[in-house]
Parts: structure tokens; sequence; C-alpha cells
């Protein structure tokens, strides 16, 4: 007996299954109560987010001499376009003292300042309002109780709160309750399909039992590393992995439970039966959960701080859930016994049904001429990558980041309209105290910056600290617009140019243009990274080399036709703007490192029947065995992301969509017959250069004929 079948033997044994339930159910009772706890270990301040080396970042380290940099200016303006009264000068007059006094607002409150394009439509005040302890629940907080001052008795003179204090608010209230959210919605997409799999009222309760356990356990371990080894975790973060878990949990399941009632069919003892399955079936698991949790390390070269610690949190779920797919679900599963499956309860000696079903029939119609299926299919998918022609990523402006109406964006198309500039977000310009009148006067000079609006670097206005001066100006454009981001670049040359300044720029714009940087920097190395990973786990799975190259190869066009056909949907039917940075990277690494998993799962069935038939019958049996648990995954996997396209935020939205249309295409298309029509036309060659490559083959139309002759 090897050590994998004796490991397998172990985990599913007559009494070590009831040693591996109690384990997990100690585990549980440890985790559920650290698990809760993961939100407030969460850190979503700005500099967790942002690339670490950036220009802006070192400027927002500098910054907090000067004043705190978990801060963010709110906005708050009123507008009456038949002109202001009085008694609206007075409400706001008073309301501005009213913000001084509520919790986590900062003095001083500015305003109100009277409108410069309107002239008396419009009242403008800035509120400084503190991250605070709770991060962005106490800005949502202060932001709130503001709105509530502002809109009180405003007799038809209307209130909006914008800025980055309002834009932030708004991401709070859009992430709050995400894990809860996304936690029952991929619940319940997993319940149905798992339904619908296999017609079972019953069994869909084991994999969901593990898939939570998996998610509470992994929430609980994060945590702590969190808490007390320095782990970042953000609600990007844990958003995702929520989605992760329960996606890549239940796949792992349908696979694992699939070889189960193969070989429950073939054994009467169902421990034993496990422990086949377990045998056959773990490689391919372990080795599919390897490949995403590689993966998601690779990201660890980001430059984007918030895409770096995005990697080891996912890792860690994925070996959690893999954790428990194959120890807690396999005990649960001999523990309940054949009749968890009714009513289609796989009975000893019984015909495995997928040898003749929907699966087999689609090889034997590619098997009667796979080179002009598989050219026509991969010209197909080229053509719907073109798609990507039109694909426009960068930083989204802020107004362009949500779906739905939102106060902060109303609010900002008030502001502009009333207002020439947008002071809430200015140009921050630090450098050496000694050089502060040479900057002053090369930022003050630089085409983009408004006439008269770069503060004085002066003692009494308390800019000078530590050696540094510290400046701000604001921009003549809206800050989220390529103009400002034009006007940055030439801030930055402007005062790089004094000499021994060692000046720094920063502020939302600039900010916004070292994320686009990033994201460029990292698309270039993490997506090559991640395939050569792809490459190597292929190689060592499979032995061979001709096999992971050609299977990459299909992996690529996948993602690029998912790209291009998600990149036109979102354009024509959507409306979205554009693509988010990080839209190219995060839909690759999800749909390489996941989609993978597919092509582990059918090749190495199909390796293991070549070993007895050739490359090419092992082709067709293994398509019709493996071809509708892949296809369940898909759509677990698929329904799982697409939850993420329900939250009001357009770069989530982009990377769910995509990330499901890409495993569908995936499943449906490329694994099942772009795939299967390599192996038939390369037959035994693809698995160049090992011994199985010199296997004899029969050649593609008997084996046509031979599955034909089966199915009917």
């Amino acid at each position: 007996m090897s050590s994998t079948h004796r490991l397998a033997t172990l985990v599913c044994g007559r009494r070590t299954k009831w040693v591996v339930l109690v384990f997990w159910l100690v585990i549980i009772g440890v985790s559920g109560p650290l698990a809760g706890k993961l939100m407030g270990a969460e850190k979503n301040d700005a500099k967790n987010w942002l690339p670490a080396s950036a220009e802006s970042t070192k400027a927002i380290d500098l910054q907090s001499a000067f004043q705190s940099i978990d801060q963010a200016p709110a906005l708050i303006v009123y507008e009456r376009l038949s002109g202001l009264t009085e008694a609206d000068r007075a409400k706001v007059a008073a309301d501005a003292k009213a913000f001084a006094a509520v919790p986590h607002v900062a003095p001083p409150v500015l305003g109100p300042l009277p409108d410069t394009r309107t002239q008396g439509q419009a009242l403008e005040v800035v509120a400084q309002v503190n991250f605070g302890s709770g991060g962005w629940d106490d800005l949502a907080t202060a932001v709130e109780t503001m709105r509530d001052i502002a809109t009180a008795n405003t007799d038809g003179l209307t209130v909006h709160i914008t800025g980055p204090g309002g834009y932030a608010a708004d991401s709070a209230a859009a992430f709050k309750g995400i894990d809860g959210i996304l936690l029952i919605s991929a619940g319940v997409v997993v319940i149905v399909i798992l339904l619908f799999t296999y017609r079972s009222p019953v069994l869909w309760l084991l994999p969901l039992l593990s898939a939570g356990s998996a998610l509470f356990s992994a929430e609980a371990l994060i945590y702590l590393l969190a808490k007390h080894a320095g782990l970042t975790v953000n609600a990007q973060s844990a958003g995702i992995l929520v989605v992760l878990v329960f996606g890549a949990g239940t796949d792992y399941a349908l696979l694992l439970i699939a070889r189960y009632r193969e070989e429950l069919r073939r054994h009467e003892d169902r421990h034993e039966a496990m422990a086949l399955a377990l045998h056959r079936a773990g490689p391919a698991i372990v080795a599919s959960a390897s490949t995403v949790a590689l993966g998601m390390i690779c990201l660890l070269v980001a430059e984007m701080n918030s895409t770096k610690g995005l990697g080891p949190v996912l890792a860690i779920g994925i070996a959690v859930a893999l954790l428990a797919m194959l120890t807690l679900l396999p005990a649960l599963l001999v523990i309940v016994g054949r009749w968890m499956f009714w009513p289609r309860r796989p009975t000893f000696g019984s015909v495995e049904p997928t040898e003749h079903g929907g699966w087999a029939r689609v090889g034997t119609r590619v098997a009667r001429r796979p080179r002009a299926v598989w050219v026509v299919t991969a010209l197909i998918l080229g053509g719907i990558a073109v798609g990507l022609t039109s694909m426009h990523t960068g930083t989204l402006s802020n107004k362009d980041s949500y779906i739905g109406t939102h106060d902060s964006v109303t609010g900002e198309e008030v502001l502009n309209r009333h207002f020439d500039s947008d002071s809430g977000a200015p140009v921050v310009v630090i450098s050496r105290a000694d050089q502060a009148d040479a900057v002053q006067s090369a930022f003050a000079g630089t085409a983009g910056i408004a006439p008269n609006s770069v503060q004085p670097a002066a003692a009494d206005k308390g800019t000078l600290k530590n050696g540094f001066a510290y400046l701000e100006g604001t921009l003549t454009d809206a800050p989220d617009s390529p103009a400002a981001a034009a006007t940055i670049n030439r801030v930055r040359a402007a005062v790089h140019a004094v000499p021994g300044a060692d000046a720094k720029v920063g502020g939302q714009t600039a900010i916004a243009l070292d994320i686009q940087r990033a994201a460029e920097h990292d698309n270039k190395v993490i997506i090559p990274l991640v395939l050569g990973v792809v490459v190597i786990i292929l190689m060592l799975l499979l032995r061979a080399v001709l096999a992971p190259l050609i299977l990459a190869a299909t992996v690529v066009l996948s993602f690029a036709a998912a790209l291009g056909a998600s990149v036109l949907i979102f354009k024509h039917v959507f409306g979205f703007a554009g693509e988010d940075s990080a839209f190219p990277l995060f839909v690759f690494v999800f749909l390489v490192a996941l989609g993978i998993d597919y092509n582990i799962f059918l090749m190495t069935r199909v390796r293991e029947e070549s070993l007895r038939h050739g490359t090419r019958r092992g082709a067709l049996v293994g398509l019709a065995a493996t071809g509708g648990v892949i296809t369940s995954a898909g759509l677990v996997l698929a329904g799982t992301f697409g939850v993420l396209a329900t939250l009001p935020l357009v770069g989530f939205a982009e990377i769910g969509f995509a990330v499901a249309l890409g495993v569908l295409l995936d499943t449906l298309v490329v694994r099942s017959v772009l795939v299967t029509a390599l192996n038939l036309d390369i037959g035994g060659r693809i698995w160049w250069p090992s011994q199985l490559a010199k296997k004899p083959d029969v050649d593609v139309e008997s084996t046509a004929q031979d599955e034909a002759a089966l199915v009917t």
C-alpha cells in the first residue's frame, strides 16, 4: 500500500473518521469567535492600499508630521438654483459650527465658502474627518451625522456631501456587511447548483458544511496573523476570500464526491471506496489547490500594497479549504453512508452513468474530426479576444466608480457646477525647508495650478516641521481628470528640478496616477510569473513537457476571449466608462489559477485512462468521466464570483462578471471541446517526453466508431 493510500485510509478509517470529526468540531468552536473579529482587523486607510515605493506614498509618510494622514475632507455643498436666501446663509453658518462638534471631525471647519461660478446659488463647507480607531466605520458615522444636521430644516435647500470624505463614506456603505452578504449569496448559489447536480435533497449539506467550516477557520487564522504577525487585511481581500473559499472549496468537493460515487459502484465497503477515491482524486485536488495558492503568492511581488496583501490572505484560504475537503468532507461522507445520495444511491455493481452520458456523446462527435474542431474553436475564441482592443484601463474617475446613484457623485456634479476648482483635493508638495521658497515658486508657476492657490511656506502658518516645508495648491481641472494627471507630472518635473529640495508630490490626483503606474508594472511582472508557475505544476503533475505548454496556451486563449467579450459587454451593455487599473491582473490570476483546475481534473483522468487504453481512447473516457463534474464545478465557481457583480462598485462588478464568464467559457468550451480535440489530434505525442508518449494508440476514426457503438 502506497503512502498516499495509507494517508487516505487514515482519514476515513472506521475509527479515525470520528477523530477527524472531533478535530474539526474543536477547530470550528475555536474559530467562530475569532472569525467574527476579522472585520475589526481590516486596514482600509490609504497607505495600506497604495504602492509602497510610490512618491505619493512617501509624501503621505512626510505629511503625517503636519497633519493626520487618517483624515479625509468632506465637502458639504448647499444649493438653491433660485438664489440663496439670508435664512439659507444663516443655516449653513450654523451647520458649520455644529459640524465642528461632531465626533471624529477635526478642527477647523472651513466655510461657508461662496460659489465662484454662479454667484449666490451655492455654499460650501469643508470638514476634515478622522478615520479613528474604527476606520471607515468612524468616518461613515461622522458623515451620516453631518448629513442629518445638514438636511434638517432645509426648506427647499438641497444638500450633498462629496469630496474624499463623501466618497469614502459611500465606499464604506458599499462594503458594509459585505462579508455577510457575500457569504449568504455564495451559500445560496452553491446550494442551488448542488441540488441541481446531485438531485438529492440532503447531499448538498456536506460540501456546504465543509466549505463553511473552511471559511470560518481561514478567517480565524487570518485574524490571528493580522493581529500578531503583521498580515495586512482590507475589505477587498476579506470579501474575495469568502467567494474564493466557497467557490474553490466546493469545486474540490465536487471532484472528490464524483470519484467517491464511482468507487461506491465498484466496492461494497464505503470506507474502502473513499480511501480509493482520495488516493486517485487527491493528487489532482492537491495540485489544483497548490496552483491557486502559489498563484496567489505571486501577488507578493506587486507594487500595490492592496494587491500584495491579497496574495497571502487568499493563499491561506485555499490551503484551509484544501485541508477541509480532504479530511472533514471524507469523514462526513463515510459517517453518513450511501443514503446521503438518495434518491440516486450508487449501489455496488451498478453501471456508472457517465459512460453513456452527454459528455460521452460530445467526445464521440469531436473524435470524428478533431483537427477541424480545435482549429475552428481556437479561431472563434481568437475572434472574441479582438474585443481587447476596446479595453481602456486606468483609475476610474469618482463618478464612474459606482453603480447607481450615490450622494457623493451627485455632490461632485453640483460642486463643479458652482465652483471653479475642487479645493478638497489639493496637490501636496513637501520639500526640504531650506529650499521651500524655490519649491513654492516652481510649484505656483506650473500650468494647471490655480493662480494664488499655493499656500506660503511660513513658520507662522504651521507649514515648517522637522526640517521640511508643507505646501498645498489647487488644480484648475477636476482632480480625477487626465488633465489633472498631466498637471501632476508637470509639478513633479518642476519641483524635482530644484537642487537639494528632495521634494515629494502627493495628494488625491498623485495617488491615482501612481496607482495606475503600479498597476501597469504589476501586470507586466505578475502575469508571466503566474503563467510560469502554472506550467511548472502541470509538468510535475503530468510528467510531460508538451501537454503543459499546450494547456497553458489554451488557458491564455480562454483568458483573452473572456476579457475581450467582457470589455465589449461593459461598454455596449452596461455602459461602464472603462476598466479599473487592477482589472486585467485580477481576472488573469483568478481565471488562470482557478481555470487550470479544470485542466488538472480532466488531464489527470485522461492520463490515468491513457495508461490503460492509449491517449485517444483515454481522452474520450476522461471527458465522459469528468465532463459532468467539471461543468458543475464551473457553474459553482462562476456563480460565486458572479456574486461580486451585485456590489455597487464598478471595479468589483467587472472582476466578478469577467471571472464568471471566463470560468463558464473555460468549462463548457475550452476544457471540454478544445482540449479534448487537441488530445485526440495529437494523440500519445502530447505526453512527450515521458514513456507514455510511446504507448501504442488507435486512430481517431476507430476511436470515434468505438465510442459511437458504446453510446448506442
